[in-house]
């Protein structure tokens, strides 16, 4: 049964005013979003769970003026019965590029990394082959041609397959270089900067660029340059410490044989993924520190100057998809947002801002390897930003990802599932 919670207040946090009020894309200027479709979201969503996610939520959050926030959920947090909840923790998956690359950027600002010069000039001796001349920029945007380490450790290139979960996963524990190591040995993929093509391996190098620049683990890096300045108090880089501490959601991986009952993957080591992927945090942390990212110089976390640089984006193979420094830009019907998803065996999130950090979407699933779970959840961004579809539409054809070509569907709402699916 869905539950649906709007909450609005009359006054404003005195810190979400100061991150709006100085953002660097502009926000005092720019007109607010368009006023969310709750009941097109709740009826995503709903195709989420029917397509066998045990729960989903949104939540929907409007900064500036009057803050609003609009939370929709549907389903279970486990298979106890328990109703989902937006506010337990849950593993953000490829949400976790988005630190990375706050890190790396405060090291631009500082001199101490230059995105234009050999990444392996900040990384421990033999990291990279010294014949390898790829940027830490390319690396950033995924055109380094670096062969992504993940293919290894799962059954087949795209898949994240039960049998490949409980061999290679769960509780095996993964040297960041020797993920690099695997990675190498395949050698570069093609000519640095003349393609795209996602690789986790990317930014295990930026984290261990991070270390090693700052002598510090990565882990101290994040808490003490992110989470505790920001007070994000949900989320935390525990790899590998396989359990989720506090109340959380139950991730559940879909078994490869149909027939047979959903895998609780809630517990693994992440470490397969590292700085990729490893992040545990909530919809309410990843709003907050959405919100601290885009505002820039005001947001505490990095300038205006690198939200320029990790906002510019490129396109890629996969329709009304770009990507930046670590942020993934999507054409939506009403505009672009920005943002990341990311999906680790049992979740999947999508969390997304409008450029002036106005309105902030973060989406939630308790169920991964299923395409269609995938394509439900990241189809629920139209409604959450663009509301409700004009009268006029054409209909989509039936070949569309958001499925059955129903006359309420269209051909400038749907959105491609994007090629990274498994984290």
């Amino acid at each position: 049964m869905a539950s649906i919670t709007i909450r609005r207040s009359a006054t404003t946090l005195a810190a979400t005013v100061a991150l709006i009020a100085g953002s660097a894309a502009g926000a005092s200027a720019a007109p607010g979003p368009a006023e969310p479709d709750v009941a097109a979201v709740r009826t995503a969503l709903q195709r989420v769970v029917d397509a066998g996610a045990p729960g989903t939520f949104a939540v929907i959050r409007d900064h500036g003026g009057a803050e609003r926030s609009r939370t929709v959920t549907l389903g279970k947090a486990n298979l106890d019965g328990t109703a989902m909840s937006a506010n337990w923790r849950f593993r953000v998956g490829s949400n976790s590029k988005m630190f990375t690359s706050v890190l790396v950027m405060r090291l631009v600002e500082q001199g101490r990394i230059d995105l234009d010069q050999p990444l392996r000039r900040y990384l421990p001796a033999g990291t990279l082959p010294d014949s390898w001349s790829i940027t830490a920029r390319q690396v950033m945007e995924h055109r380094a041609g670096v062969y992504d380490h993940t293919n290894d450790l799962l059954e087949q290139s795209g898949e994240e397959t039960t049998a490949a979960f409980e061999k290679r996963i769960r509780n095996n524990v993964y040297e960041p270089r020797d993920l690099v190591a695997m990675s190498v040995k395949h050698g570069l993929q093609y000519t640095p900067g003349t393609a795209y093509s996602y690789s986790n391996t990317d930014f295990v190098l930026m984290g261990l660029a991070a270390e090693h620049l700052t002598g510090r683990p990565y882990a101290e890096l994040l808490r003490e340059q992110i989470f505790e300045p920001l007070k994000l108090r949900q989320t935390t880089f525990a790899v590998p410490e396989k359990t989720i501490a506090g109340p959380h959601v139950t991730g559940y991986l879909t078994n490869d044989d149909r027939a047979k009952p959903l895998l609780d993957s809630t517990e693994q080591t992440a470490s397969w993924v590292w700085s990729a992927g490893g992040v545990v945090s909530s919809a309410r942390d990843m709003d907050r520190f959405m919100t601290a990212l885009l505002a820039g110089n005001s947001g505490g976390l990095v300038s205006d100057e690198s939200v320029r640089q990790m906002t510019s984006v490129l396109p890629t193979p996969t329709a009304k998809i770009s990507y930046g420094l670590g942020i993934r830009e999507i054409a939506l019907s009403c505009g672009k947002v920005l943002g990341h998803g990311g999906i680790v065996q049992g979740y999947q999130t999508q969390t997304f801002s409008t450029r002036d950090g106005k309105r902030t979407v973060v989406l939630f699933a308790n169920a991964s390897n299923n395409g269609t779970v995938t394509s439900g959840l990241t189809n629920t961004l139209e409604p959450a930003f663009c509301g409700k579809v004009p009268a006029k539409a054409a209909p989509a054809p039936r070949g569309s990802l958001t499925g059955d070509g129903n006359a309420d569907r269209h051909t400038d709402r749907w959105i491609p599932t994007v090629e990274d699916t498994r984290i």
